[in-house]
């Protein structure tokens, strides 16, 4: 029992400590990276192509990275196509194609609300519930 040790009853539970350690698994962590190479972000998000009316056509993706990405991170992008499967509402297994597209930056907040204003484009363009992301610290050499 935790009230049998002073030390820990002490020390442990004083509640400035006890906050500072519970927060400490939320901290994000910065990569610790090799000579040469840089911390960054990389946004890994995934679209979906399933609309109302049909699919997001090749053309579409293609207007939507010009107008709309590209706008945003001018700087250079990668994409490619994706299936992707998930358990739907009923319980039976769907797929559908979709399209990753990967942005390596900083981080800061303009790249933020790029990111935001890309995601909530697509959204809206093309009636979509949602859109993946995944963020990960990595390090990058040139």
């Amino acid at each position: 029992m935790l009230a049998r040790h002073p030390i820990i009853q002490a020390s442990l539970w004083q509640p400035p400590l006890l906050i500072a350690l519970l927060m400490s698994g939320c901290a994000s962590s910065v990569p610790i990276c090799l000579p040469g190479t840089h911390p960054i972000v990389l946004d890994s998000l995934y679209f979906g192509t399933a609309k109302p009316d049909g699919i997001v056509t090749d053309q579409e993706w293609t207007s939507f990275l010009n107008d709309t990405v590209s706008g945003e991170f001018p700087e250079g992008l990668t994409f490619w196509m994706a299936q992707g499967r998930w358990r739907n509402a009923n319980g039976s297994a769907s797929t559908e194609t979709s399209h990753v597209l990967q942005l390596a930056h900083d981080g800061n907040q303009e790249r933020e609300r790029g990111l935001q204003r890309i995601i909530h484009t697509y959204k809206s363009r093309f009636r979509q519930e949602a859109v993946m992301r995944i963020r990960s610290q990595v390090c990058r050499s040139l």
